[in-house]
This record gives structure tokens, sequence and C-alpha cells, in this order.
């Protein structure tokens, strides 16, 4: 068995960088990889503009509790004049600042008469308070966002707010997988004796399309050599392969032997817990990942090696980072693989481990908010500290 942190770099030494570049609709290019640096063309704001509803003035013209005369109103949206002197102007959130004005009251500290075109500021605000200056947010020439960048929602609106409605992206590789096992059943079918329900294949599908990545789903492949060869030809013709199951040792694992059959395997077995029967090679010199069959060690082998693998791809190199947390269970006896224990932050801060650590146990990633690393050789007392994989950190 391979130590993850040994075989990993040869793995993404393999994984070369995408220099396909296409313009994406900012509307979808959520999940993208940014190809070019975006750099602003304008100010946001484009100019200073209120933070609220009140009145405009000049800070060294007004005075506490004295009528002043309301020049005019300016609404969003609309371009003002000049202010006149010793007046104020009636002013909404996000309107722009009048040229001679320099501090904008909140209309709750303010007595307003709309007939007489009057205003009394019974409480004034410091110089220059409540206005959003010119570029505050985003100045002309500013870099918004790096090469490299794989966009977010937020990251989404940031682009809309300087006007950009399309923007370079890598161009995103295209993954085909499928599942091995006759027992497998379509989710929605009805479940016969001696089968269960394929989740692997949807787990991998939102996980790839949340890295960026295009899905083919080719199905499910019959527990028969004939077959897993089959459908890993017409696989190979994508940019990457990623099966689960039939990775084993069994009498009805077909995978070593299809993979080896079509091209070459350099990896076989990991010394982690869960995920040992995980596989690695290249068929047509397409990238091949055989995950096990086991959902969580799909979901494990998925976050340690093919995300990083993908996103070396797409030129988006995010580390997998770690937290240090105390522990608030035992490990007595030391294993011989690395385990990824499905753990939840409590209270008071500290691990609690889910009672169950079965390969086969989905429910336990769905409670964890974490995988705590135990390494080889390792027992664990409670107030240990442990490094943690922060789930919401690390999958998306």
């Amino acid at each position: 068995m391979h130590k993850l942190e040994q075989i990993l770099p040869s793995i993404l030494d393999q994984a070369t960088p995408s220099t396909d570049v296409e313009n994406t609709p900012l509307a979808e290019a959520c999940n993208s990889v940014v190809a070019q640096p975006q750099i602003s063309q304008i100010n946001v704001p484009p100019q200073d503009n209120s933070a609220m509803d009140g009145f405009a003035f000049n800070y060294d013209q007004i005075e506490e509790n004295q009528p002043v005369t309301v020049s005019q109103i300016i609404y969003a949206g609309t371009s003002p004049t000049p202010l006149a002197p010793n007046t104020a102007a009636r002013i909404f959130t996000g309107s722009e600042i009048p040229a001679g004005a320099n501090t904008v009251v909140m209309q709750e500290n303010c007595e307003y008469d709309a007939e007489l075109k009057q205003v009394i500021i019974k409480k004034l605000p410091a110089a220059g308070d409540n206005i959003r200056r010119q570029g505050q947010d985003i100045a002309i020439g500013q870099t918004v966002l790096p090469q490299g960048t794989r966009l977010k929602p937020q990251d989404i609106g940031m682009l809309a707010s300087i006007g950009i409605d399309k923007i370079p992206t890598i161009k995103k590789p295209t993954v085909a997988i499928f599942s091995t096992g006759d027992e497998l059943v379509e989710p929605g079918q009805a479940l016969a004796p001696g089968k269960i329900y394929n989740s692997n294949r949807f787990l991998l599908a939102t996980y790839l399309n949340a890295l960026g990545c295009n899905t083919v789903d080719l199905g499910i492949a019959k527990d028969t050599l004939e077959d897993t060869v089959n459908i890993l030809e017409k696989a190979s013709q994508y940019d990457c392969i990623i099966t689960s199951g039939g990775v084993s040792v069994g009498e009805a694992d077909f995978v070593k032997q299809a993979v080896e059959h079509l091209g070459k395997l350099d990896v076989w077995k990991l010394a982690i817990k869960p995920g040992k029967p995980l596989a690695f090679g290249n068929i047509n010199d397409t990238p091949f990942f055989g995950l096990p069959g086991n959902p969580v060690a799909v979901f494990v082998t998925f976050l340690l090696v093919v995300k990083p693998f993908l996103q070396k791809t797409l030129g988006n190199n995010t580390p997998l980072t770690t937290r240090k947390f105390q522990a608030k269970f035992t490990v007595k006896r030391p294993g011989i693989r690395q385990h990824y224990m499905r753990v939840k932050i409590n209270a008071e801060n500290q691990l609690e481990s889910f009672p169950n650590q079965s390969s086969g146990i989905l429910s336990s990633v769905s409670w964890a908010d974490g995988l705590a690393i135990i390494p080889i050789d390792t027992t664990v007392q409670e107030g240990d500290w442990l490094d943690v994989i922060l789930l919401n950190d690390s999958v998306f």
C-alpha cells in the first residue's frame, strides 16, 4: 500500500493544466475558473453617494436647530445640480452627492417641512458622515480577481457590479463517470431483494459540478470483463475517467483487469481508511481514477486525490487545509492505515466521533463537520489535538 503523502505528488505530476479558454456568460460562470486577471475599468461606486435617506449639506455652512432651505430633491439614478450655498438637498440612499455638499444627516435627526421646503437639523453628524466615497469598494485599475480563482456566487455579483457580462474561464474538463455492480439500482426504481440504490454517481456528479467540471454519466457497468472494457473504451474519449466499485480483489471485480488490458495502472491501494482500494492510471492517455465501491470511501478518496488533480488541470491549486481541535473520544488501537474519521464539533469546540465509522455509512458524512486525521500507528486520548479537514471549507 502507498502512503498518501508519498504517492499524491506523483499523481499530481500527471495533471496537465489546461490552456483552453472559453468566454463564459456571467450567469453561467459560477464554479468556473478565471483564466485571466480581472481588472476593473470603473470605480464602485462611480461617484460619491448617500449611505442613507436624509439631507446633504455643506458642514461649514449649516448650524444645528436652524431652518435651512431645501434647494433640490435628489432621487437615486438622477444627476444632481451643484448645491446652492447655505442650503440642503433632500437625498435618498444611493443618490449621487451634489457638488458643494460634504455631509449627509439621516432623516431621523431632522424636522422636514415639505411645503415650506425647509429642514431643521436637530443633531449634526460629524463632517463627512454618511457618504460612500467614489471607488471605496473598487477602484479603476484594481485587480478584483486573480487568475485561477474558482468563481463563487459573491464573485459573480462583484463582477456584475463592474459591468462585466462575460468572463474568460478555463475550459471545463469533461469527466466520464460510471459505477460497477449488478446489485445497483437507480433511485426511483423499485428495490428488489439483494439490490441497493446507486448513490455514488450522484455524489460524484454533484461534486464534479461544484468543481467546475462537465460530467458524462455512463451509467452502470455489468459485472463482466467485456462490459467493463466496453464502457472504459467509450469513457476514454473524454478528459478524465472516474469509476466507483470493482477495484477490489473479488471474483466480480473487473476494473483492474480491464484497465490493464486497455492502458496501465500506476497506483493500486492506498494506506488510508476509508479508501484503500483506489486505482490510478490511464487509458489512451486519459487519466483514470478507480474509486472504491463504498460511498464514504468514494467521498474521501475524491476529496484527497481526485479533487486536487482536477484543480490542477483547471489552474486552481487551492490546497487542502486543516485546523486543530481537541478530541472528546479515544482511539485505543493504532492502525496500519491513516484514518480519516468522521467528526462533529460540539458546543465546547471539541470533536465527537460518529459511532459507526464503517465506509458504507454515508449518513456519517452528512452528519460530520469534518474528517479528523489519525496518522498510522497512532492512538488518541481525550484532549489530544488533531488535524481536521473541515468539510464546509474543503468540499466546495
